[in-house]
């Protein structure tokens, strides 16, 4: 680790970590989801800047954007959303894997007592059959996704959730994110941030320098031993 990498772990009572793109690769899923989507219901791709309100929003904010922009879909809230989960699912389960070295970071943060939570914006059932299929649930002391709080990222309601469910304060708190807006939500609960490298959010890279605390590229950058 670099001095700063041991400064970031300083002074730290609790991890908050985003999930898709930051526990896992996984933001392809997304992508092949939308595309079948689209080619299902007979949607043209929207811009760009359909995307970027995407960022961040809660599962239930999703679905109602998606709704709110194609006015030809008939789905409920609900019904979209099941239908997402279950493009997903299997992917999800099959074929997303965990970002390098994580899995050795949870096990020394857990030997040294740092509690761990997760704070994401994807649906619950995704989240708990990818934490099972990956065998990482059993590191985590709080799980929550933003459709249980009012707003979604950047708003900083799921991760001031989470620490007080921690029983930890949020200047205590550092928070792991692959995106703008995610960071931004850990910056707005006073937390530190630490931006991940991912992909799928490359062309940010330069805004999420700016944003976060620290940026790493992969957790082995952290692992003591």
């Amino acid at each position: 680790m670099t001095e700063k990498q041991t400064e970031m772990l300083t002074g730290i009572d609790a991890i908050i970590f985003d999930m898709d793109g930051t526990l896992i690769d996984s933001m392809w899923v997304w992508e092949a989801v939308d595309r079948d989507f689209y080619k299902k219901y007979n949607l043209e791709e929207p811009p760009e800047e359909f995307y970027l309100k995407l960022e961040g929003m809660s599962y239930t904010e999703s679905a109602q954007l998606f709704l709110d922009y194609f006015p030809t879909l008939t789905h409920s809230l609900d019904e979209i959303k099941e239908e997402w989960t279950k493009m997903a699912s299997e992917k999800y389960t099959t074929e997303v894997t965990l970002k390098q070295g994580i899995r050795g970071f949870l096990e020394e943060q857990r030997i040294k007592g740092v509690k761990l939570g997760i704070a994401t914006s994807n649906g619950i059932e995704l989240v708990e059959a990818t934490l099972k299929a990956l065998d990482i649930k059993k590191y985590f002391d709080s799980i929550h996704t933003s459709c249980e709080v009012e707003r979604g990222k950047p708003a900083p309601d799921i991760y001031l959730l989470v620490a007080r469910e921690l029983d930890v304060k949020p200047e205590r708190c550092l928070v792991f994110e692959d995106v703008p807006m995610g960071i931004l939500a850990g910056k707005n609960a006073g937390m530190r941030t630490c931006a991940v490298d991912d992909e799928f959010s490359r062309a940010q890279d330069d805004k999420k320098r700016s944003m976060a605390d620290y940026y790493i590229h992969n957790y082995d950058e952290l692992r003591i031993n």
